[in-house]
C-alpha cells in the first residue's frame, strides 16, 4: 500500500523512487519500520538512490524520493508539508526560501558545476566558453530556469555575461531539467546544451556525450545543501542521514557519479 504522504506528492506530477531493499511482506510489518521522504533533485537522483539504499540497510528504514525540478520540488513540500529532507540542485534554493521557514539545519554533500555537453566526439569542435551557444551552426538547448536547477544556473551564468537573452533566442526550446537536456542529445535534438557536468560521465549518458568544461570563473561550483524539513516526523534519523551522506560512504558514492565531492571547493 503506498502511503498517504507518497500518494499526496504523486499527485502533484513528480516522480517517486522507492528505494526499499527489503522484500514484500504484511502490511503489518511494513508499518513497523520508520519512513522518510527525500525530495531530490532530477540530477542528484542516482547518487541519492545509492545512499538510500544503503542507509535503509544500516537503520532498518524505509526511504522513498521524489525527484523534480528543485523549483517544482520546493513547491510540492511546501504544499504537502510532508517529507524529512529537501535536496535542491544549486544554493539559491535555500537562499530563496530559508525566509519562510520550511527549511532548517543544512549540510553540504558535494557539487554541482556547468558545462557544456555536445555530441560523442565533439564533431562541431565546441570550446569551453558559454559564448559558443551563439555559434550560427550550432543547435542549442537550455534548461528553463523556472523549473529546474540548471536552467536557473544556465540563466545565472549566461547574464553575467549578458547574453542570457541572446541564447534563449538562439535555443531550439527550453528543457524542464538536467534529465531532459541529456534526453535531447540522445535524440539528436541538439549539438550543445548546458547541463550539470557529471551528468556526462553517466554510464547511459557518456556513450552519447562529451563534457566540454568552462572556466571555473564562469562556471562556479554551486554547493549541494541537504536541508532538514521543520515539519519532519524523523528529525534525529533524518540528521542521520544527512551526517551519513556527507561522511566517507556518502561521498565515495558521489564521487562515483561524477560530481565533486564536499571537500573538493575552498582546499
Amino acid at each position: 500500500m503506498i502511503p498517504a504522504a507518497i500518494r499526496k506528492i504523486a499527485a502533484t506530477g513528480l516522480a517517486l523512487v522507492a528505494t526499499s531493499l527489503i522484500p514484500a511482506a504484511p502490511a503489518f510489518a511494513d508499518t513497523a519500520k520508520p519512513e522518510m521522504l527525500i525530495y531530490c533533485g532530477i540530477t542528484m537522483i542516482r547518487p541519492m538512490t545509492d545512499i538510500a539504499r544503503r542507509f535503509e540497510q544500516l537503520e532498518n528504514v524505509k526511504i522513498s524520493l521524489a525527484q523534480g525540478g528543485s523549483e517544482d520540488l520546493y513547491q510540492s513540500l511546501k504544499k504537502s508539508q510532508q517529507g524529512d529532507l529537501y535536496l535542491p540542485g544549486e544554493p539559491s534554493y535555500r537562499d530563496k526560501y530559508v525566509g519562510e521557514g520550511l527549511l532548517q539545519d543544512v549540510i553540504t554533500v558535494g557539487y554541482n558545476q556547468l558545462a557544456i555537453l555536445v555530441k560523442k566526439g565533439n564533431p562541431k569542435q565546441v570550446k569551453g566558453h558559454p559564448k559558443e551557444l551563439l555559434r550560427k551552426d550550432l543547435s542549442v538547448i537550455i534548461g528553463n530556469a523556472e523549473s529546474g536547477s540548471v536552467g536557473k544556473e544556465s540563466k545565472d551564468v549566461l547574464d553575467a555575461l549578458g547574453i542570457y537573452a541572446k541564447v534563449l533566442d538562439a535555443s531550439i526550446y527550453l528543457a524542464p531539467d538536467s534529465r531532459g537536456l541529456n534526453n535531447a542529445m540522445k535524440q539528436g535534438e541538439a549539438d550543445a546544451i548546458l547541463n550539470w557536468r557529471a551528468t556526462g560521465f553517466f554510464p547511459d549518458n557518456a556513450k552519447f556525450v562529451d563534457v566540454v568544461d568552462l572556466p571555473v570563473n564562469l562556471a562556479k561550483p554551486q554547493a549541494l545543501l541537504l536541508n532538514l524539513l521543520s515539519f519532519s516526523r524523523n528529525k534525529s534519523l533524518a540528521k542521520r542521514f544527512m551526517a551519513f551522506t556527507a561522511g566517507s560512504e556518502g561521498q565515495a558514492i558521489f564521487r562515483n557519479y561524477g560530481f565533486l565531492d564536499n571537500k573538493a571547493v575552498g582546499k
